[in-house]
């Protein structure tokens, strides 16, 4: 009886050791090249029309990669470093040749509260260090929690700057109140005003700048490049990370439906759709941890070409995965065990470019 038991014990702890691994095939058929050294957190990256790149370090530095020259850039506004808080993404305006405007996410700590909260801002680079700074938009209130800051930044093919808040550890308040910020995407024109047709800018009490809500904390955003619309992905708990695209007023239902659980495995919610909430296009389960987004839209690739990658943190790879009629059929690992994939970008050569923690910036290659 005893050794029965042990054998029920030992195929109930592989049971749940199986379910907790990632099922997706490993592709062994791609290698990478290391082009930025000695980065510890590559949160975000950018190139520059020069094909420089401006990369941000969480802990709070910009980085200005140059002819295989790093050089800090100056001047940053103070930034609240605290858990998966610091200096986060970055992105260009689409007229940089002509104005110069560069765009950040950061954990900001001024206004009302102890902590931080998410800040996006603009300035311009002169003598490597930032100048005619201007803070667009705060998030508020501030706390000291160091989760779920989002944040990805992306412009849309009308100039229209999109960026993501994560719920700051407050599900319970935050994502489904179009009173408070966090949990939302939102759009803004690219000084920082509010865009007239923004779905909310009628409703009372509404912050005007939400696109839309019901979010947990998106840490990948980017435009499709042929159907031109904002692709997300976010963060689920235990179980339910999610793709979604995002639409003008609509509600993603966080925390109200979900495929996700508590942290401690309990439920959260028996729901995972409801009428008046956008069920996501694609969700994993175990989550993968997704951070960074890019569509391939070059040929350097094959038959790549139009997959959508994301990088997993707590696996340790880049997924692939593959797209028909707006639908993910299939993925598979990239880079298996590079290490915590943080961002992704296809540069200007085409190739694809990888920001990986305790590593760097590496080039995808395909044998």
């Amino acid at each position: 009886m005893r050794a029965q038991k042990s054998i029920y014990f030992l195929l109930l702890l592989f049971a749940f050791s199986a379910c907790a691994q990632d099922k997706n095939p490993i592709n062994q058929n791609n290698s990478y090249e290391v082009v930025v050294e000695d980065l510890t957190n590559p949160w975000g990256f950018v190139f520059l029309p020069d094909n420089s790149m401006l990369i941000t370090e969480k802990e709070g530095k910009l980085i200005h990669y140059k002819n295989k020259v790093k050089k800090e850039i100056k001047g940053l506004p103070e930034i609240y470093v605290r858990g998966q808080g610091g200096l986060l993404d970055i992105n260009i305006h689409p007229n940089y040749n002509e104005n110069g405007w560069i765009y950040f996410s950061y954990a900001s700590p001024k206004g009302e509260g102890k902590g931080g909260n998410t800040a996006i801002m603009r300035a311009k680079i002169k003598n490597n260090a930032l100048v005619e700074k201007e803070l667009l938009y705060k998030a508020e209130p501030n706390t000291t929690k160091g989760q779920h800051f989002g944040s990805r930044i992306v412009f849309d093919n009308e100039g229209y700057l999109y960026f993501s808040v994560g719920e700051r550890g407050n599900r319970d308040e935050n994502p489904q109140d179009l009173k408070r910020d966090g949990g939302k995407i939102y759009r803004l024109n690219d000084d920082g005003s509010i865009p007239n047709d923004n779905p909310f800018v009628d409703s009372k009490g509404a912050k005007k700048a939400i696109c839309s809500y019901g979010h947990r904390n998106p840490q990948g955003m980017e435009l499709h490049p042929d159907t031109q619309e904002i692709w997300t992905h976010e963060h689920g708990p235990k179980g339910g990370d999610e793709i979604n695209i995002i639409r003008k007023g609509k509600n993603y239902g966080w925390p109200v439906i979900t495929y996700g659980k508590n942290y401690s495995g309990t439920s959260i919610t028996n729901e995972t759709k409801k009428e008046g909430m956008e069920e996501p296009l694609h969700y994993w389960n175990p989550s993968i941890a997704p951070s960074g987004m890019s569509f391939i839209s070059s040929n350097k690739y094959g038959d790549w070409k139009g997959s959508l990658l994301v990088g997993s943190l707590k696996f340790s790879y880049l997924d692939r995965c593959e797209l028909k009629d707006g639908k993910v059929i299939k993925e598979e690992r990239l880079l298996d065990g590079i290490g915590r994939v943080r961002s992704i970008e296809q540069g200007p050569d085409g190739y694809i470019y990888v920001g990986v923690e305790n590593l760097g910036i590496v080039k995808l290659i395909r044998h």
